[in-house]
C-alpha cells in the first residue's frame, strides 16, 4: 500500500471520469487522496470520501498561480505522500515546479490528458510549451501518454523516452437501464454530441456543418456547455440543446440515440468515444489525435478529414440506422478488448510499482512503511 495524492486543476469533463475510475481502483489497494481547483470541480461527483477530497481556490489567472502552489505544498506537506499522480498541464506545472530546486521528493507521475503542444495554436508556442515540459520532465519518474500518437509526438519534441509511457484511457462497464431519458423519433437518425462548447472540440465545425446543410432526417442532441468563456453559437433548427449531465447519466443519452459524434479539433484521447463504444454506439469522429486509434472508419464508426468539412457532411447525409447498429456492436467488443478500465488500472498498477523501485533518493520519509 502506498500513500498517493493525485493533484488535477479542473475535473469538470471527461478528466472526472478518469478519475474517478482510477480512484474507485486505487481505493481498495492503497491511501488516496484528491486536490482539484474549487472552479469547475464538482464535490458531490467526484468518487472519493469527503475527507480525502482537498478544493483549493482557483481561476485560470495569473493571480491564482501562486496561492495554487502554496496550497498544494500545504497539501504535501500535511499528507507526506509517498507517490503523487498529476494530471493535467497546468497543475503539472504548478506541482512539479514546487520541486524542481528540492532534492527530496516524492514519486511524481505525470499525464497532461493532452500535449499543450499539440494544440492549435502558433508554432512559438508549441516550441515554448514542448521546452517546458523537456525541462519539468527532469522532475517527473514516468510520463503517461494516452495514445500512441501523443507518445510519437512527444518523442519528435524531445522529451525522454525512457521515462515515457502509452497507457490508453478506459471506462467500466456502462450501468444497465433501460430508462431513456427524453423519448426520440426513431423515424429519424439521432446524433450525439457530448463536451464542451468550444473551439478544442470542433462544437464550432458541427455548428457550421448543420447549419449549411438541412438534415432533414437527423436531429443532434447537444449535451454539455461553455466553461471557461461564455460564447454566441448559431444553431440550426434540428439541434437539441440539453446542458451538462452528471457523468452517471451520460450512457442513458447514448442509449437514446443511434451514434455520437466527436469532431475534435484537437483531442489528447476522447473519453467519449470510448463511452459510446461501450454503450453499442458507433462514433463519428474527426482524424484528430488519438481519435482515428479508436475508431476504424467503417467499422466501429466513421473518421472524416477536420480540414474538409464537407466529408463530414456526407457521411451524416448518407447515414443508415441498420449500419449504425452493426458497427454498435463491433465498437462493444474492441471497447472491452483494447479500452476497458481494468486493464488501464493495471497498466497504472504495474507503473506504480516500477516508479517505487527505481533507484533515488527522491522518497519520502514515510516510502518503506509501504514497500
Amino acid at each position: 500500500m502506498a500513500r498517493v495524492l493525485h493533484i488535477s486543476e479542473f475535473t469538470k469533463g471527461g478528466i472526472e471520469t478518469h478519475l474517478n475510475e482510477v480512484l474507485k481502483y486505487q481505493s481498495e489497494s492503497h491511501d488516496i487522496y484528491l486536490m482539484a481547483s474549487e472552479q469547475n470541480s464538482n464535490r458531490d461527483t467526484l468518487q472519493i470520501s469527503p475527507d480525502r477530497l482537498f478544493l483549493y481556490p482557483y481561476q485560470r489567472k495569473p493571480k491564482y498561480f501562486l496561492k495554487a502552489m502554496r496550497s498544494m505544498q500545504k497539501m504535501l506537506n500535511e499528507i507526506n505522500p509517498d507517490i503523487v499522480h498529476v494530471h493535467g498541464t497546468f497543475a503539472g506545472f504548478f506541482l512539479r515546479t514546487l520541486f524542481f530546486l528540492k532534492r527530496k521528493r516524492p514519486v511524481i507521475i505525470y499525464c497532461s490528458h493532452g500535449w499543450a503542444f499539440l494544440m492549435d495554436t502558433l508554432p512559438w508556442k508549441r516550441k515554448l510549451f514542448a521546452e517546458v515540459e523537456k525541462v519539468l520532465s527532469l522532475r517527473t519518474d514516468f510520463i503517461i501518454n494516452i495514445s500512441n500518437h501523443e507518445y510519437e509526438m512527444a518523442m519528435n519534441y524531445g522529451l525522454s523516452p525512457k521515462k515515457s509511457v502509452v497507457v490508453y484511457n478506459g471506462v467500466s462497464d456502462a450501468p444497465s437501464s433501460d430508462h431513456l431519458p427524453f423519448a426520440v423519433k426513431k423515424e429519424k437518425i439521432n446524433l450525439l454530441y457530448v463536451g464542451r462548447f468550444d473551439r478544442q472540440k470542433g462544437f464550432d465545425l458541427l455548428l457550421e456543418v448543420f447549419n449549411e446543410h438541412k438534415f432533414e432526417d437527423v436531429n443532434l442532441y447537444l449535451v454539455g456547455d461553455t466553461v471557461l468563456k461564455q460564447c454566441d453559437y448559431k444553431y440550426p433548427d434540428n439541434a437539441i440543446k440539453i446542458g451538462w449531465v452528471d457523468n452517471s447519466e451520460i450512457d442513458r443519452y447514448m442509449k437514446a440515440c443511434d451514434a455520437v459524434i466527436v469532431p475534435s479539433r484537437w483531442e489528447g484521447f476522447g473519453i467519449v468515444a470510448i463511452e459510446a463504444l461501450r454503450n453499442k454506439k458507433p462514433v463519428i469522429a474527426s482524424n484528430r489525435g488519438a481519435l482515428p486509434e479508436i475508431i476504424k472508419h467503417g467499422v466501429n464508426g466513421y473518421i472524416f478529414d477536420f480540414d474538409n468539412k464537407e466529408e463530414l457532411a456526407n457521411i451524416v447525409r448518407k447515414l443508415s440506422k441498420s449500419k449504425l447498429e452493426e458497427m454498435g456492436a463491433t465498437g462493444e467488443r474492441i471497447f472491452n478488448e483494447s479500452f476497458h478500465s481494468d486493464k488501464m488500472n493495471k497498466q497504472i498498477e504495474r507503473l506504480y510499482e516500477n516508479a517505487v523501485k527505481k533507484p533515488s533518493d527522491r522518497y519520502s520519509v514515510s516510502i518503506n512503511k509501504y514497500v
